[in-house]
């Protein structure tokens, strides 16, 4: 039904549109009787080897959303009705902000992908953390980013604002310095940067009693000596784990006409073109860490088998976005349902082997 009536239907309109059509309608679920009892029961794949111990905290299933769709915490409840495992919202601001001009959302059909160059259009933290009131169904983490307008040399102390105003209200935080959208905000994933942001965050965190997971987000296109340095920073300071990746400056692979794509202009891009290069930073971490520390892989995961590729890198959680605008809400079911099918055939050939 997705693929041969609603996607042709939202994809018939401008990308930022049927976000916000997407958005209204999840919203209006909210007031529908037993919405979350019906539709969980449609969409939730429930099974004793999806379960995940990680930072602490029980994942029903490894699949999750990441940021980007859910900016200011109005519908992760209604999203955790579709099966997902943990709900990623933001990326969250301060203050808040309108972002980047418009046409600032785009899609490469014939390349499953999306370009995007949003630049952190959100509400403000004071306006998440009323949404986030509500009782929550599912695992919610924070994306964090600074204000646009705020200077680099300033942007420590947006981020600390961040966490301690949204501690009590999300389970898990992301520092976001990897953005392609947001004016000079890659240069924060050096070392020198990284520690002048983590270290009243870090500091923070020591005072209160209850542990708050704190990752930090990097970008696909660093290379493996800036990998290293985050890395370092995040063993330094007890960090708990890495978020990879975010969306590319890259364009290269692309089937779509280079004549299009320079008409788009700026911007992330996001989808399958980005699936190699995801798995493989993934794997680098994982190699790099010795397997010690927690990675969420995310980018390109658009098939089952996506997914699946991306947990054996050594994801121990993943996250997905545009797949799940490409494949619909079933996306997440179907993932579940791979990995169910993969732990009894590995069961099954034990039991073989005795």
């Amino acid at each position: 039904m997705y693929k041969h009536i609603i996607r042709p239907l939202l994809f018939s309109m401008s990308a930022e549109t049927a976000h916000g059509v997407t958005m209204f309608f999840m919203k209006a679920a909210r007031y529908i009787p037993f919405y979350q009892a019906i539709v969980g029961r449609m969409f939730t794949v429930s099974h004793p080897c999806l379960e995940r111990e990680v930072f602490g905290m029980k994942f029903r299933n490894p699949v999750g959303l990441a940021a980007g769709l859910d900016k200011n915490a109005h519908v992760y409840n209604e999203l955790s009705a579709l099966g997902f495992g943990f709900i990623e919202v933001g990326t969250i601001t301060p203050k808040g902000q309108l972002g980047n001009p418009k046409p600032r959302l785009f899609r490469l059909i014939g390349d499953r992908a999306i370009i995007n160059r949003m630049g952190f259009n959100n509400h403000g933290v004071e306006a998440a953390i009323k949404n986030l009131k509500r009782r929550h169904r599912v695992i919610v983490g924070g994306n964090l980013g600074k204000n646009t307008r705020t200077p680099n040399d300033k942007a420590p102390s947006d981020y600390l604002k961040l966490f301690r105003r949204l501690y009590e209200h999300v389970e898990y935080f992301v520092i976001n310095v990897s953005c392609p959208n947001v004016a000079d905000l890659s240069k924060l994933q050096s070392q020198e940067a990284l520690r002048d942001i983590v270290d009243g965050i870090v500091d923070f965190r020591r005072g209160q009693t209850v542990y708050r997971p704190i990752l930090l987000k990097i970008s696909p296109d660093l290379d493996h000596a800036q990998i290293d340095d985050a890395i370092t920073v995040m063993r330094e300071y007890g960090l708990d784990g890495i978020v990879a990746t975010n969306t590319t400056r890259s364009r290269e692979g692309l089937s779509t006409p280079p004549e299009t794509v320079e008409s788009i202009g700026n911007g992330g891009l996001s989808g399958a073109p980005l699936t190699q290069r995801a798995i493989e930073t993934v794997r680098y971490v994982y190699e790099k860490t010795e397997g010690n520390y927690p990675i969420i892989g995310v980018g390109g995961i658009m098939t089952v088998d996506d997914a699946v590729n991306m947990i054996n890198a050594g994801a121990s959680l993943i996250q997905i976005y545009s797949g799940f605008i490409y494949n619909g809400p079933g996306f997440v079911g179907q993932i579940c349902r791979r990995l169910v099918e993969e732990y009894e055939s590995k069961n099954a050939e034990q039991c073989e082997q005795k």
